[in-house]
C-alpha cells in the first residue's frame, strides 16, 4: 500500500488538470409557514429555524469554505444551486441535523439556498461568491500515467510569478509509493521543482496533486484550478559521457549497455559544461539556432538542422546527429556545446532513453552546469535546496 506524504516547500510539460465545480447558494430570510396544531402547542415550543452559515445578501464569499445548514428539529430538505440552476453537490450528516457542501463554488457566481425544517419552516439565502482580480494556473508534469526515469522531478509551471512561495509549496501534495524523501526547489518565480533526495527507486509510483483553486497565493493572485499528475519511476538508464576518451557510455540497472565515440564543446570556446543531466525533449529532426542563447550569426554563430537530437539541457545542449563531425568523434571537441554522435549512434541513443534519466558529463574545462538550468537541478547540493524555506534559493 502505498505511504502518503504532504511535503512541503515545471513541463515540455503536458499536465492533467481539473477544474472545479461552478455551482450556487442563498442564505438567512425566514419564509412564512402556515402551521395548523390540534393540541396546546405554543410559539415557543417551535424550534429556531434552519440556520444557514452564508448570509442572505453576503458578497465575496470564499468559494472553498463549505455551506453548511443546521436544524436542531431536523432538515427536510435543502437545495442549493447557481444562477444557472445547477445544484451544488452536497451531504446531509447521518441524522439529518446538518447539510454541508461537498464540492467547491464557482468565482463570481450567485447562489441560493433553500432549506426546510422537519416542522415546515423555510429559511432561503442567496450570495455571491468573490471574483479575484487575477489568477494563476499550475502546469505540471511529468505527463500523467508516464514512466520515466530515476533523475525525473516533479515540474511546476506557474503562468504568473509567485511572491508568496511557502503558501504554494504548501498546497502542493506529492505522494510516493515508498515514503521516498523529497524536498522543494525554486529555478525562479515561475518554476518550482521538486525532487528526491537521491535517484528514485525504479518501479516507485508518484501522484502529484497542486491544490490552488480558490487559494489567497499573494498580492491579490488567486489560484485558477487544481492540477495532478500521476506518475512511475521505470528502469534505471544512465549516461556517462567523459570528456577523457570522448566516449558515450549507456548503462541499464548498473549493466554497460553501449558505448560510443563522441565529440564535446570546443575545448577553451565551448567547453561542455560538467554535472548531471536530466534528458527532456526528444526531436528527430531540429533546428540548431545559436541566437536562442545570444550568439549572432555574425558571430560565429549558427541555424543548422539536426537529426535525432536530445535535449540534456534548457541551456540549449543536445546530443545529436553531427554527419559534419565524422571526423572529430572520440578524437577533439569542435561543437558548440552539444555532444556531436554519428546518426546511427544518435538515433539508438534517442530510441533508448526516456525522459528524466540521468546524463552525467564530466573531465572537461568547462565548470559546472548551473542547477538553475531546468534540467541541471541535481547539480544542487541537498543542504542548499529550499525545502520549504520562505526564501526560494533562485539567484
Amino acid at each position: 500500500m502505498g505511504h502518503r506524504r504532504v511535503v512541503r516547500g515545471f513541463a515540455l510539460v503536458a499536465v492533467a488538470a481539473s477544474l472545479a465545480s461552478c455551482t450556487i447558494g442563498d442564505g438567512g430570510r425566514l419564509e412564512p409557514v402556515a402551521r395548523t396544531t390540534g393540541a396546546a402547542a405554543t410559539q415557543k415550543d417551535m424550534p429556531r429555524p434552519p440556520k444557514i452559515n452564508v448570509a442572505n445578501g453576503e458578497t465575496g464569499v470564499e468559494p472553498v469554505d463549505p455551506v453548511t445548514v443546521s436544524s436542531s428539529a431536523g432538515l427536510a430538505s435543502v437545495t442549493m444551486t447557481n444562477e444557472s440552476g445547477k445544484e451544488v453537490e452536497a451531504e446531509f450528516n447521518a441524522d439529518k441535523s446538518e447539510w454541508t457542501t461537498t464540492e467547491p463554488l464557482g468565482y463570481g457566481r450567485t447562489y441560493t439556498v433553500e432549506a426546510r425544517d422537519t416542522e415546515g419552516q423555510k429559511v432561503v439565502s442567496t450570495f455571491t461568491t468573490l471574483s479575484p482580480d487575477a489568477t494563476v494556473n499550475a502546469y505540471v508534469g511529468p505527463l500523467d500515467g508516464a514512466t520515466v526515469g530515476v533523475a525525473q522531478a516533479v515540474t511546476i509551471r506557474f503562468d504568473s510569478a509567485i511572491k508568496d512561495t511557502k503558501t504554494v509549496e504548501d498546497l502542493i501534495e506529492v505522494t510516493t509509493s515508498n515514503d521516498t524523501d523529497g524536498a522543494f526547489f525554486w529555478l525562479d518565480p515561475y518554476e518550482l521543482r521538486w525532487r528526491p533526495k537521491e535517484y528514485w527507486e525504479p518501479g516507485t509510483d508518484v501522484s502529484v496533486k497542486v491544490n490552488l483553486y480558490g487559494q489567497k497565493l499573494g498580492n491579490g493572485l488567486y489560484g485558477a484550478q487544481d492540477s495532478e499528475t500521476n506518475f512511475t519511476i521505470g528502469d534505471k538508464v544512465e549516461t556517462v559521457i567523459d570528456n577523457a576518451d570522448k566516449m558515450l557510455r549507456v548503462y541499464a540497472n548498473g549493466e554497460l549497455v553501449k558505448e560510443f565515440p563522441v565529440s564535446l564543446g570546443t575545448d577553451n570556446v565551448h567547453d561542455t559544461p560538467n554535472g548531471t543531466y536530466v534528458v527532456g525533449d526528444e526531436h528527430e529532426k531540429l533546428t540548431m539556432d545559436s541566437r536562442t542563447y545570444g550568439l549572432a550569426l555574425d558571430a560565429g554563430g549558427y541555424v543548422t538542422p539536426v537529426d535525432y537530437a536530445t535535449q540534456l539541457s534548457y541551456s540549449g545542449i543536445y546530443v545529436h546527429s553531427a554527419p559534419w563531425a565524422i571526423g572529430a568523434l572520440g578524437s577533439y571537441n569542435q561543437s558548440h556545446g552539444c555532444i556531436n554522435a554519428s546518426y546511427d549512434n544518435a538515433q539508438w541513443f534517442q530510441n533508448y532513453v526516456k525522459r528524466g534519466d540521468p546524463v552525467v558529463v564530466k573531465n572537461t574545462a568547462g565548470g559546472t552546469l548551473t542547477p538553475y538550468d531546468g534540467l541541471g537541478y541535481w547539480n544542487l547540493d541537498w543542504e542548499q535546496r529550499s525545502g520549504g524555506s520562505e526564501e526560494p534559493l533562485y539567484p
